[in-house]
This record gives C-alpha cells, structure tokens and sequence, in this order.
C-alpha cells in the first residue's frame, strides 16, 4: 500500500483510559478531544515534509478509513495534520 500525492496513511494510536481530575477518562467520554494521535504508514509523493514511522496528530474528522489485508488505516491529507513528532 502506497499512499500518494499530497495523502497520509496514518495508523490510529489507542490510548488507555487516563484520569483527569481524579476522573477516569474514557474514549467514549473524552470525545471532546479534537486531535488524535497516529502513527504515518506510508507518505504521498507530495508530502515530502513528514516521514514515514513518525507520529502525528490530526483534525479526528478528517480523511477516510480504509481497510487493507485485515487491518484499519485512516487516510488524512498533509493539510490535516496539525502537529508531527
């Protein structure tokens, strides 16, 4: 699989419940999280500046799932990626 152009195959990163204020958090309950954290799977020609293996965090709507042999990816644009490890 090969991304192309200016596209991201990002890989989402889930995290564990963490606690807020004594307060266990949840996916289901920190939905008001508007980033979310991956890890680039494969780089469009176009997106030279971001590398293949690094960890990035993007707008949560944005892109499109795809699956690819048994496995979940989300493809974003570079333009939604918001911060880069």
């Amino acid at each position: 699989m090969k991304a192309i152009n200016d596209y991201i195959v990002v890989d989402q990163v889930k995290e564990g419940p963490k606690k807020v204020g004594g307060l266990l958090m949840t996916d289901a309950t920190d939905s008001d999280n508007r980033y979310k954290k991956a890890k680039v799977v494969s780089v469009g020609n176009l997106a030279d500046i971001i590398k293949e293996g690094s960890m990035v965090m993007y707008d949560k709507h944005a892109g499109h799932e795809i699956s690819f042999e048994g496995s979940s990816y989300k493809v974003i644009k570079l333009r939604d990626v918001v911060l880069a490890e």
